[in-house]
Formats: C-alpha cells, sequence, structure tokens
C-alpha cells in the first residue's frame, strides 16, 4: 500500500519511471507520448541536458538562500530576461513556485495597490465562467470552475463572474465574431456599473482559456474592449498566462497576440518546463512604485520564492524558448491543427476543434448539428483519459466544459520539440481512442 496521499483516492495509477524527449516511460517500459506536457508544463520534452546541467552547477554554487536576506545572481538574470522580452510596461517580476502561488500574489498585490494610493474601498475583482485561475483559496475563488469550488464555497470571498469570450457556444446567427467579442466583453461594464467602478480592483481572466474550456482561444477585438472598459473605469487587467503562456501559443506571452499591454500577469508551467517548480507574477512599474512611495512592504510572500536553483532553470529554459523554440510552437501548432482538422473535422462527435500554437482543443459532443455534449453520467473524459492512456498517449481530456457540469473535452499540449511523425502519432492514437470510446 503506497503512503502517497494521491489526487484520487481510486486511481490506479502508473509509476512514471524515464522520461526522454516528447516520451514517458513507466516501471514496466511500456512508452507514453506525453501530448498534454502533464499540464502544459513539459514544453521542452524530458531530459533537456542543457537544462539539467544548469540546475546542477546551481545545486553545486548555491542552492538556496532566503529572500529576505539575499537576492541571488539567477533571479536577477531570470528578471531581467523576462522584463526584456515581455510586451507593455511589465518591469518587476516576484517569483514564486507555481501557478496558484503567482495568481494569489496578483490578487493581493492588486489589493494593496489600490490601499497604498488611497483607494481601499476596492474590494471586488470580476472574473469570467468557466475560468480557472489556482487551487489556493483565493485562486480558486476567482475562478469559474464550479465542481472545483463547489465544496469550499462556504469559505471563499466572492467574486462577480460574467460570460468566457466562448464562440462555439455563444455567438449568436448572423452575429459576426467581433460583434459576438464586442457583446460579451461589454458584460464587463455592465458588472461595473451593477458592483458600483469604485470597488472594483480588477478584472482576471486567462487570454486563451485552459482547462475549464480546453484551449479556448479569444475573438479578434475582444481584449482590445476589455482594456478600454479597465482604463475607462481605472481597474487593473489581470492576465493569467499560468497554462498558455510561455510560448505555449505560439508567442512568448499569449497576450501579445491581442495588440494589448496588461497591469499584472501570472506565468509559471511553461517557465520552468517541470525541470523545476518556478511561477511568476509580473507587474507594472507603476503598481511596484506605488508599493515603494508608501509602506514600503508588499505584505505577501513564501519560504521559496525567488528559489536560486528554480531560476536558474528557468534562465536555461527561457534561453531555449526565445532561442526558437516559440517559433516552432506557432509552426508545429499549425500542423497539429491542421491535421486535427483533416483527421476529426468532419467527425460525428466532435463539434470544435480550437486553440493557438501547441495549445489545441477538441470539444467532444453527443449530436453535433445540435452542439447537444454527452451525459455526464456516461463519463466521456474519463473514458478517453484511460483508453488514450491504454493507446500510450497521454492527453488532458476533461468534463464540465459547457457550464461545470455538462461538456467533455480533450486538452492537448505536446513539446514544442515534436517533430512532423509525432503529429501523425497524436492523431493516430487519438483515432484509435475515440474510436473505442465514442
Amino acid at each position: 500500500m503506497s503512503h502517497v496521499f494521491a489526487r484520487h483516492s481510486k486511481a490506479n495509477l502508473r509509476r512514471a519511471s524515464i522520461g526522454k524527449g516528447a516520451y514517458l516511460y513507466d516501471a514496466d517500459g511500456k512508452e507514453y507520448f506525453d501530448g498534454s506536457g502533464g499540464a502544459a508544463v513539459s514544453c521542452l520534452g524530458h531530459g533537456d541536458a542543457d537544462v539539467i546541467a544548469a540546475i546542477q552547477e546551481q545545486v553545486a554554487q548555491l542552492a538556496y538562500a532566503h529572500t529576505s536576506f539575499f537576492t541571488s545572481d539567477p533571479a536577477e538574470e531570470l528578471a531581467d530576461r523576462l522584463v526584456a522580452a515581455a510586451p507593455g510596461d511589465l518591469d518587476k517580476v516576484y517569483f514564486v513556485s507555481g501557478g496558484s502561488e503567482a495568481v494569489e500574489a496578483a490578487l493581493k498585490l492588486a489589493r494593496q495597490y489600490f490601499v497604498e494610493i488611497g483607494q481601499p474601498a476596492r474590494r471586488h475583482f470580476i472574473a469570467r465562467r468557466q475560468s480557472y485561475h489556482g487551487n489556493t483559496l483565493g485562486a480558486l475563488a476567482t475562478g469559474g470552475n464550479v465542481w472545483r469550488k463547489q465544496a469550499f464555497a462556504p469559505i471563499m470571498v466572492d467574486t462577480a463572474l460574467i460570460s468566457p469570450c466562448y464562440a462555439y457556444r455563444g455567438q449568436q446567427e448572423g452575429e459576426s465574431a467581433f460583434d459576438y467579442g464586442q457583446r460579451v466583453a461589454n458584460e464587463l461594464e455592465a458588472e461595473l456599473q451593477r458592483l458600483g467602478p469604485e470597488t472594483v480592483i480588477g478584472f482576471v481572466a486567462e487570454p486563451v482559456v485552459g482547462a475549464t474550456l480546453g484551449a479556448v482561444p479569444p475573438v479578434e477585438g475582444y481584449f482590445k474592449r476589455v482594456r478600454e472598459i479597465c482604463d475607462q473605469y481605472g481597474i487593473l487587467l489581470i492576465l493569467d498566462e499560468v497554462m498558455c503562456g510561455m510560448g505555449r501559443t505560439g508567442s512568448l506571452f499569449a497576450h501579445e497576440q491581442e495588440g494589448i499591454t496588461a497591469d499584472i500577469v501570472t506565468i509559471a508551467k511553461g517557465l520552468g518546463a517541470g525541470y523545476q517548480p518556478i511561477g511568476a507574477m509580473m507587474c507594472t512599474a507603476q503598481i511596484h512604485q506605488a508599493i515603494a512611495d508608501g509602506s514600503g512592504f508588499f505584505q505577501h510572500g513564501h519560504t521559496y520564492i525567488g528559489h536560486p536553483t528554480a531560476c536558474a532553470a528557468g534562465n536555461a529554459v527561457l534561453k531555449k524558448l526565445t532561442g526558437g523554440l516559440v517559433d516552432r510552437s506557432a509552426e508545429m501548432g499549425a500542423k497539429l491543427h491542421d491535421a486535427l482538422q483533416g483527421a476529426f473535422g468532419q467527425h460525428p462527435h466532435i463539434g470544435d476543434i480550437r486553440g493557438r500554437g501547441l495549445f489545441q482543443g477538441l470539444e467532444i459532443v453527443e449530436d453535433r448539428a445540435s452542439k447537444r455534449p454527452f451525459a455526464p453520467e456516461k463519463g466521456i473524459n474519463k473514458k478517453i483519459k484511460q483508453v488514450a492512456m491504454e493507446n500510450g498517449l497521454a492527453c488532458y481530456p476533461m468534463g464540465g466544459t459547457v457550464d461545470g457540469q455538462n461538456g467533455d473535452h480533450v486538452l492537448l499540449a505536446p513539446p514544442f520539440i515534436m517533430e512532423d511523425c509525432h503529429v501523425d502519432e497524436i492523431v493516430s492514437k487519438l483515432k484509435k481512442t475515440f474510436d473505442t470510446v465514442l
């Protein structure tokens, strides 16, 4: 009997033994193509010699130093690299150990910013239904993932939720994609008016929605309208790029493709590529200066923030991403998307194929014409995960796509190092899986 507290007490987990390139191997030697990078984490694949060497060298020199006493070369270098590569006025980087911590830090900084500048009445966040921002209480409360929140709702702060930009389900007949985007973006202004604009801190959103919706990108113009509303009412735009950032969608920061800037951005997953647990919150110089000119102290912190070894890994990863792998994500993502469309574009149970870069999603439906999802009790996403693993493909199926209870999708987030042959492997293994389950 294992003494590990597993995510699911009834799961019969395989034991991972070796990772090589785009593949994982269990203790019995069975090979699995890592088609989702875990949870969109392993962007460089497994066993990258340069990242491993960077970690080993840093551990030998300085494994850890607490940030209340010291900064470190790896942290300073990684912050410089991120700021140099970031769009807009992002100027300061707060390192943490993962995505939930990054979002939690963003929420607390946003609140403290308004306290420091003399607007303490601002207390509300607005986010979107069918979003996911992490599993700490603050991050979970801000998200719109119904089933994850349900048990903990009584001990969470309230968050106002508006519609996602989810064209497959939300765009009306005869409505252009642009008009649809403007309509749902304007829900932000309506919610601001309902709450009282002077009480709102900010709007939190994933530029491309990940786990809960399955790689749903915004329509053109949606985020430009959101940015206009945030500026008009003086609220902060907080973009969660924990899953969709660091090259996953074909640009280093996902919101680059929207032609906008953010006040606060959170990143993680691909920043460490699975080699070290690391995330970061980035903010503008204006926000940081408000803290510096006020109390001078951000009332937040964790033991492992700015961890030198994690930052050394992040530096090695970021060098590779900006050295050509982000472009490769865009290139291979286009090939994967075309192959998925060719194989499943007319499949009777695949309603939508969407995404950007190597962040692709397939929405599963019972009836294509009406977009009716399978009944939740059929457990389609669970069956797909199980059968795909049997077929040697690790992917990321989820349920509750439509409204938190109904709907299924499959999320694909393979490593950027993948080759053309891997596109064929993903499609063939998915086809075999769908033939069995659907």
